[in-house]
């Protein structure tokens, strides 16, 4: 198989509420991309790794950041958590997405 007929990994997205969505992600393509192109909202802010806006837990499987995630620290990114701004799959994944996991990763003032 080539490059070109890689057609990526099946990404699992689940929010606080229980709504699961699933989209399949092509290599090289950030997570937030790929939800964008497929009608999914995602949070997010900068889409360079700064913010933490766009903070996901992972749950399942493997992903790396094409870019560093400046937003989190070594042992955030050890507990499973990534930026999904600058995260692509390395295969197939379930991730738990929305806002409540940047409060749970990186903390809040307003908690």
């Amino acid at each position: 198989m080539t490059a070109c007929d890689d057609p990526g990994h099946v990404v699992e997205l689940r929010d606080a509420d229980g709504a699961v969505d699933s989209l399949q992600i092509p290599p090289g393509e950030s997570i937030v991309d790929a939800a964008e192109s497929a009608g999914i909202d995602l949070p997010y802010g900068c889409l360079y790794g700064a913010c933490g806006t766009c903070t996901a837990r992972l749950l399942e499987g493997r992903c790396r950041h094409l870019e560093p995630p400046r937003a989190l620290k070594d042992d955030v990114l050890e507990d499973g958590y990534v930026l999904a701004c600058v995260a692509t799959p390395e295969t197939d994944c379930t991730l738990r997405v929305g806002h409540d996991i940047q409060a749970e990763a990186i903390g809040t003032p307003w908690r």
